[in-house]
């Protein structure tokens, strides 16, 4: 390395910067409507310029879409060794991403046509939604069961939960989660003709 050129500082300023103006979003989701939210607010709670916002991001769409990508309430917990249990604990922490404050703000965002053309918000989404179920899936295979397929899980659970989030769906709670997963068991218990 050069004498001249000063070493670059893993977690510096960029980096506190950063975490600062995904902080704001959060705080800030949870407390206005979606419609309210601005770059010059963000940049306020966050204590920096605007234009490093502007400069950084370009669009109020584009870092909502970078927020809901980061790693939230989707963190896989271990196989509880029962598919049914880990389905509704799947399915719980599906309503509780979804239902955080701005969390269909953030859905929005990132599968907004406008933002970055070279991302693909709706194939990263899909992915999160369906590592989840993977890692489910695997455990019960593991364990020597027959889960449903994969696509038979996003029919039944998953749709059903963004459905009713994105379009305000009164009871789409916990027992409502739960629900779905009785449904997709009651459905397979049946003879099939």
């Amino acid at each position: 390395m050069n004498a001249e050129t000063p070493a670059k500082r893993p977690g510096g300023r960029s980096a506190r910067i950063q975490a600062a103006v995904h902080q704001a979003v959060t705080e800030l989701a949870g407390e206005r409507d979606a419609a309210e939210l601005t770059i010059p607010a963000v940049a306020e709670r966050a204590g920096v310029n605007p234009t490093t916002v502007y400069r950084r991001w370009g669009t109020l769409q584009a870092l909502l879409a970078e927020v809901a990508a980061l790693p939230g309430v989707d963190v896989q917990p271990p196989s509880s060794g029962d598919l049914r249990t880990d389905l509704e604990a799947y399915a719980i922490r599906t309503l509780a991403d979804l239902t955080r404050p701005g969390g269909i703000a953030f859905f929005r965002a990132e599968v907004s046509p406008d933002i970055d053309e070279r991302r693909d918000g709706l194939r990263e989404c899909l992915q999160r939604a369906t590592a989840g179920l993977d890692t489910v899936l695997g455990a019960s295979r593991v364990r020597g069961e027959t889960p449903p397929p994969l696509e038979r899980l996003l029919d039944r659970i998953v749709a059903p939960l963004y459905f009713r989030v994105v379009f305000s769906m009164p009871n789409t709670d916990e027992a409502y989660a739960r629900a779905l997963v009785a449904d997709l068991f009651s459905e397979r218990s049946r003879p099939q003709h």
